[in-house]
């Protein structure tokens, strides 16, 4: 069970910091990942954690980076939009497509990973994250095509697999579902509202004044696992 603080990002309490993959994960997520990415091996798929836990101060650096305009801002097609011409409220709706309020980021939980195929990368390849990348012909297909057939076996499900018009599709991502099933639920406007409120996010205003829509289209709005889950949480 998370608490509020933990599912916000302001807690690390749930988490482990693994230096053997790079990353930190929910304690329960870890051994199932293992699992998976062992099985994987054997079919020559190398798959490399590129994003895991994040906390709100790292979730607001790149929410802040985007609203700066420092990073770039996508399309559905994964074409790069014009920071210069957006107004704020057009900004909000362009970041939170594809990267989450801070405190509403369910890579907060630690139950959420972004993967690469480590050995499908030609030298010097530079990780985009973007649709073309795991279409037919791209770089990291065959990771998917293996996803598609062997994740759930382990536990793992894309909340962001279909457009539900929130969200942009982002088949990279993967979920836990034992843990992020539970944490979705408890993850309410309220406890988004606390976080955001705490914060001193850029946007902010905006943000909280808009969140009763942003929490059903952005938060809440997922694809759900297609196998049956077993809770065992420590």
């Amino acid at each position: 069970m998370l608490n509020e603080f933990e599912l916000t990002g302001r807690a690390n309490t749930h988490v482990v910091p693994r230096r053997d993959l790079a990353a930190t994960m929910h304690r329960d997520a870890v051994e199932p990942y293992l699992a998976m990415k062992s099985h994987a091996m054997l079919d020559g798929i190398y798959i490399e954690i590129v994003s895991a836990f994040r906390d709100l101060e790292s979730q607001q650096k790149i929410w802040d980076r985007k609203f700066r305009g420092e990073y770039p801002l996508y399309d559905m097609q994964g074409n790069v939009r014009d920071h210069a011409g957006l107004t704020e409220d057009e900004l909000v709706d362009a970041i939170i497509c594809w990267s989450a309020v801070p405190g509403a980021s369910r890579h907060h939980w630690g139950s959420e990973i972004d993967v690469i195929d480590l050995a499908a990368m030609p030298e010097g390849y530079r990780v985009r994250l973007v649709p073309e990348e795991v279409q037919v012909g791209g770089v990291f297909y065959a990771l998917h095509q293996w996803l598609d057939a062997n994740m759930a076996r382990f536990g793992f499900f894309r909340p962001y697999h279909t457009d539900r018009g929130g969200v942009h599709p982002e088949p990279w991502h993967l979920s836990y579902a034992p843990v992020s099933t539970i944490a979705l639920d408890l993850l309410t406007p309220q406890v988004v509202e606390a976080a955001v409120r705490a914060s001193d996010m850029l946007g902010k205003t905006a943000v909280l004044e808009r969140l009763c829509d942003i929490y059903p289209r952005y938060v809440a709005n997922v694809d759900a696992p297609t196998f049956p889950i077993l809770h065992g949480l420590t």
